[in-house]
C-alpha cells in the first residue's frame, strides 16, 4: 500500500472511531470502562508489576481510575504523563491529590518528570488509542504524542491498548514511528498480540 492510501485509510478508521466513540453516552462509557478496567486488573503482566504507566482519559477514552486507585493502594510506582517546560513525560505520583489540570485541561502529575532506567525496564504502560488491530498496531489522535511518549522507554516495558471492542479492526496501516502493543484489552476480550490468542 503506498503511502497516500495509507494515509487515507488511516485517517478513515481514526474518523469512524472517533464518531462512534464520540456517540457514547456518559452511562455507557462509564460500564465499558469498568468492563476493561477488571479485565485489565487481571493481567498476570500487571499485578506482577512494580510501576506502571496510566493516562488521564478524555474524549470518552476508557477510563483508568480503578486501576490508578488498585496501582496507588497495592504499593506500585504510577506514573501519568506531563507537560513541562515545553519537555513531554511521564511523572510519578504517590496520590491523586498530586494531579491537576494541565495546560490541555487533562489532569496531569505536579511534580518533576523523569523516568529511571529501572523503572523503564519494568514498566506496564497503559495506552490510549483510537484504533488497534490484533496484532498490536495502534492508531492515536493523529498528533504523534503517545508514539514520542513511547518512544522513551527502554524497549522492557509492556505497552497494553485500553480501548472499547468496536476500536478494534481487522488492520491497522503502520507508519515507520509506530509502536506494538504486547496486549489489547477490551470490555469483552483481552488479545495478547505476540500470539495471537484472545481470552474471553
Amino acid at each position: 500500500m503506498n503511502a497516500v492510501l495509507s494515509s487515507e485509510r488511516r485517517n478513515r478508521l481514526r474518523q469512524a472511531a472517533l464518531a462512534q466513540r464520540s456517540s457514547l453516552s456518559e452511562s455507557d462509557t462509564y460500564l465499558r470502562s469498568q468492563q476493561v478496567q477488571t479485565r485489565a486488573l487481571a493481567l498476570e503482566c500487571y499485578r506482577s508489576s512494580q510501576a506502571v504507566a496510566l493516562y488521564s482519559p478524555i474524549q470518552n477514552e476508557v477510563d483508568t481510575g480503578r486501576l490508578l486507585d488498585h496501582a496507588l493502594a497495592s504499593g506500585k510506582k504510577v506514573f501519568l504523563p506531563r507537560w513541562s517546560e515545553q519537555k513531554f513525560g511521564f511523572a510519578r505520583i504517590a496520590s491523586r491529590s498530586e494531579l491537576a489540570a494541565g495546560r490541555y485541561g487533562i489532569l496531569e502529575p505536579i511534580g518533576e518528570v523523569g523516568l529511571s532506567e529501572a523503572d523503564r525496564g519494568a514498566l506496564v504502560a497503559f495506552v490510549p488509542g483510537v484504533v488497534f488491530d490484533s496484532r498490536g498496531r495502534r492508531l492515536g489522535r493523529g498528533g504523534g504524542g503517545y508514539d514520542r511518549l513511547l518512544g522513551q522507554f527502554s524497549g522492557g516495558e509492556l505497552a497494553v491498548g485500553l480501548a472499547y471492542d468496536f476500536q478494534v479492526v481487522e488492520d491497522v496501516p503502520m507508519q515507520s514511528w509506530d509502536r506494538d502493543m504486547q496486549y489489547i484489552v477490551t470490555e469483552n476480550r483481552t488479545i495478547d498480540c505476540l500470539t495471537g490468542s484472545t481470552g474471553n
